[in-house]
Order: C-alpha cells, then sequence, then structure tokens
C-alpha cells in the first residue's frame, strides 16, 4: 500500500512540471492503510453497530434495537478419565495376593517333602514317589507343551479364517471329545470308564449345541472378523498373552511337582484338591490380565483413536486393574455356567411345572447377575478403570440404551472360546493317557483328567486376544455407534431379529408370561 502511494505521488509530482514554466509542487500523501485497518477492527470489536435497518419514507421509525451481546458458548461435557490411578477391588486384590503367597508357600513346602520322600531310598512312599516322578510327571509336561502349541495354533486360525474357524471349532469339540470318551472307554478300567462316560455325554451336548447355533455361525464369524482388523495395527499386542502363557507353563511345571509331595502329606486328597482350585484361580487371572491389556489397547482406539502403549496396559492391568481380574476370575465362570443352565432349562421346560419354576428362577437369576457381573465389564475396567461390579453396570446399561441386549444374549463368542479349551483339552488327554497306558495304565485316569485341565486353561489363556477384541466391538459399538471405524454388522443384525427374516430365538432374559391356566 505504502509503495502504490509512493507511485501515485511520484507521477502527480512529474504531471505538475511543464516544460519551460514554474515548477509546481504536489504533495502526496501516503497512509498507512495496515495501522488503520487494526484500529478500525479495534473499534468493531469493542464497539459493535446494530444492524442497519431500512424504513420506507413515511412510515413510523421502529425504536432502536438494544443491544445483545455474543452468547457464551456452552461448554462441553468432559469426557471420562482414560488414565485413573486408583486402585480397583483392592479386597479381592488382597484375597488374591495373600492366596498366591499362600499356594507359593505350599508348592515350596511340598517340593521339600516331595524331594525328601525320593531322599529316603528304603521306605515304600520313595518308590511310589520314584514312580510317580517318572510315569506320571512326563505325560504331564508333555500335555501343557502341546496345549502351549494348540493355543498358538487356536489363535492363528482364528485371526486368519475366523468365518471358517467358528464352524470348525463346533464340531471339532465334538469330535474331539467323543474321541477322548472311546479312548478311556477302550482301556476298560473303572475310573477310567466313569470319564469316558462323562466325556461321550459332553460330546453328545456339544454335537447338539452346535446344530442350535447354526444360525448364529455366520453372525459370530463375521464379529470374528470386524474384531480382530485393529489387531494388525498393534504388532505387540499379542505379546502379554504369549508372556502369560510362558509364566504359566513354569507355574505348571512347579505346581505338578509338588503334588508329588502332596501325596506324602495328610490328607493328600483334600490337599490336592485345594491346589487345582488355586491353579484354575491363579490361570483365570493369567487370563484376565491379558484380557485386559487387549481391552484397553482396542478400546482406546475405538474410543479415541489413540494408538495406545500396549507395554503401559500391560502394567495398569497387572497393578491398578488387577483386584478386578481377580475378582471377576472368581464371578465370570460362575455366571456362565449359570447362563448355560439357564438356557438348558429353557429349551427343555415343556410342560413339566416344575421345569417351568426353575426355568424361570434361573431366568430371575440370570437377570440380577448380567447386570452387575459380567464379562463384558472387563472393557470398562481397562479403558475408565472402574471397579469389576460399576463396569458390569455400565457396560450392560449401554446394551439396554441401544437396545442391544438380544444380540448380546445370543453372542456364542464365549462359547467358541470355551469350546475351543475344551477341545485342547481333549487332545492332550488323549496324548498323555495313550502315554500313560503303554508305561504304567494305573496312573491313566489321573493323568488324563489332569491333562484335559491343563489343555483347557492353556488353551484359554491363548485365546484372551480375540475374545477381547470382540467384547470392545459390541462395548464400543454401544458407547459410540455413530463412529466411522464400525460398520452395519450389528444394526443389520439388530434389524434381522426384530423382523423376523432370521427365524431367530433368542434366549429371553426376563421370564416370559405366564399364559398357563
Amino acid at each position: 500500500m505504502e509503495w502504490e502511494a509512493g507511485e501515485k505521488g511520484e507521477k502527480l509530482d512529474m504531471e505538475g512540471k511543464p516544460d519551460g514554466g514554474d515548477e509546481k509542487k504536489e504533495v502526496a500523501a501516503v497512509v498507512d492503510s495496515s495501522r488503520s485497518e487494526t484500529w478500525v477492527s479495534r473499534l468493531q470489536t469493542q464497539h459493535p453497530v446494530a444492524p442497519i435497518q431500512v424504513v420506507l419514507h413515511g412510515a413510523a421509525t421502529p425504536p432502536a434495537a438494544a443491544y445483545q451481546p455474543t452468547p457464551t458458548p456452552t461448554p462441553l461435557v468432559g469426557l471420562a478419565s482414560l488414565n485413573s490411578r486408583e486402585y480397583t477391588n483392592r479386597v479381592s486384590l488382597l484375597l488374591f495376593v495373600l492366596h498366591l503367597l499362600v499356594a507359593a508357600a505350599a508348592v515350596c513346602f511340598f517340593w521339600f517333602k516331595g524331594i525328601q520322600g525320593l531322599l529316603d531310598s528304603d521306605s515304600g512312599k520313595a518308590r511310589n514317589g520314584r514312580q510317580v516322578l517318572k510315569f506320571w510327571l512326563p505325560p504331564i509336561e508333555g500335555a501343557s507343551v502341546l496345549s502351549i502349541g494348540l493355543a498358538f495354533a487356536w489363535q492363528k486360525a482364528v485371526r486368519s479364517w475366523p468365518s471358517v474357524m467358528v464352524p470348525f471349532i463346533l464340531w471339532a469339540c465334538f469330535l474331539a471329545t467323543m474321541a477322548a470318551g472311546i479312548l478311556l472307554l477302550c482301556f476298560s478300567l473303572p475310573a477310567t470308564d466313569g470319564l469316558g462316560v462323562a466325556f461321550m455325554t459332553f460330546s453328545i451336548g456339544a454335537g447338539l449345541y452346535a446344530c442350535w447355533v447354526t444360525r448364529r455361525i455366520a453372525f459370530t464369524g463375521k464379529v470374528f472378523a470386524q474384531a480382530l482388523r485393529p489387531v494388525t495395527k498393534f504388532q505387540d499386542v499379542n505379546g502379554p498373552a504369549y508372556l502369560m502363557l510362558g509364566v504359566g507353563f513354569l507355574w505348571i511345571s512347579a505346581w505338578c511337582f509338588a503334588v508329588i509331595g502332596a501325596l506324602n502329606f495328610y490328607y493328600p486328597t483334600l490337599t490336592i484338591l485345594a491346589l487345582v482350585l488355586s491353579l484354575a484361580w491363579t490361570a483365570e487371572v493369567m487370563r484376565n490380565v491379558a484380557n485386559l491389556t487387549v481391552s484397553r489397547v482396542i478400546a482406546l482406539y475405538y474410543l479415541r483413536g489413540m494408538q495406545s502403549s500396549t507395554q503401559f496396559s500391560f502394567q495398569r492391568a497387572t497393578t491398578i486393574n488387577l483386584g478386578s481380574a481377580c475378582l471377576g476370575s472368581l464371578f465370570v465362570p460362575t455366571i456362565e455356567a449359570l447362563r448355560i443352565m439357564a438356557r438348558g432349562l429353557n429349551l427343555l421346560e415343556g410342560e413339566d411345572e416344575f421345569l417351568f419354576s426353575c426355568a424361570h428362577c434361573c431366568l430371575r437369576v440370570m437377570e440380577s447377575i448380567f447386570r452387575y457381573g459380567n464379562s463384558w465389564a472387563f472393557v470398562h475396567i481397562a479403558a475408565y478403570g472402574r471397579g469389576f461390579v460399576e463396569a458390569s453396570q455400565s457396560t450392560w446399561g449401554l446394551f439396554e440404551k441401544q437396545r442391544m441386549e438380544a444380540v448380546v444374549d445370543s453372542d456364542i463368542t464365549s462359547a467358541v472360546c470355551f469350546l475351543t479349551g475344551v477341545t485342547s483339552g481333549a487332545l492332550s488327554l488323549i496324548f498323555s493317557a495313550s502315554w500313560t497306558f503303554s508305561s504304567h495304565k494305573h496312573y491313566t485316569a489321573t493323568v488324563s483328567l489332569l491333562a484335559f485341565f491343563v489343555g483347557y486353561l492353556m488353551t484359554r489363556i491363548g485365546m484372551a486376544l480375540p475374545h477381547g477384541c470382540v467384547a470392545c466391538y459390541y462395548v464400543c459399538y454401544a458407547e459410540n455407534p455413530g463412529s466411522r471405524l464400525f460398520d452395519s454388522t450389528i444394526p443389520d443384525r439388530l434389524n434381522q431379529i426384530g423382523s423376523g427374516r432370521e427365524g431367530f430365538v433368542p434366549t429371553p432374559r426376563f421370564p416370559r408370561p405366564n399364559f398357563r391356566t
């Protein structure tokens, strides 16, 4: 602007000089336009002017409109904190730590008793202990190694071919448990015959279940495929599950040798039963630690679009949120068992008044339990640092708000992960039972049962990744259904259930009206 004004001044000055005439001086005024614009903008900001009103000639002049200041914008509602530093469920955390200390002390003591018995060469207990060490321990260790390999294989297969693996797991469980039951019956031992009948009964139930959920298989495979997509963005998200498998293998190895020492202690049956319950709780906590780690990483990606650190999430799962993992590890298996029982009674109630009353009672219990304790709670525990009961209420409240109860009740993801563990347990049983029967057949029943238990626990730890991803998919959709990270999978399913096009028969959480007279 100054340069243009200067040019004008120079032109006027040149034009004012005629040839041979008197010099005529012209003054060119240069205005600092930028400074004037700033001054005008300040005036407009400090003293806003009312809008110009156009009034026709002869019309009454309207009164001047009063000045109305610009309304203050409404403050946004703050998002829930993602970095809570408060320890959750401290009582259950304290109980688990005390239990772990007692279990570690017991394992060390039984190790001492086992070594002491082995060194005593003159006693019959020493000879029995050496036989157990030679013929009982190796098949269990072999089953542990096999179950770790199966856990890796199942998880990799589910991540690579989710739609194919869902029906494969359902029918693989049926075939594996049936084969295990037939093998145990072929041994023709009283203890193995009882186990064989139990496995064949379970196999028949698994086959009927696979037929019953046929209409849900395609949707479950699609949910697995959609939920596992974010895993490719986090290369190390599977690390905690692998770490828990390694720790679980070491703990089971130490635990198995402690069982040998417990055989020479007072009340060996009760002692071994206590060790089994301790192992079950510890392994379940390991699985839920991996679940919490995966849930935090995936949930923050869905809810905030954040690339969360897997290491930081694992640290939170093993410290701040460990109490919730301990409490959930006690209640969630019980909740799942009650859910299966309620579904079975709902299918079998028929016209029998007793079964009808039991079905209604179980459904009422399920309604209360699912509101105050469910497996979906681990998503909000990991994301917001809530306690187990509070997180259960918040997640189920979201499902009720979005009217997703029918989809959640009909979800078979937990059943698929459970049947994967049963399949691995049956395969470990077949491996260990065959080995033991060929070397020392009197240990066949105990080795078979323990190999199945170890195979099941290891595979459930490995399947924490797909299970946690699916839980995040449901819960995060219910929290923010308009997110661009979700497709139309869940809305389409809700429309299908509502329209009845699927021929879908859900398991009700609420008792159905009694129309009987």
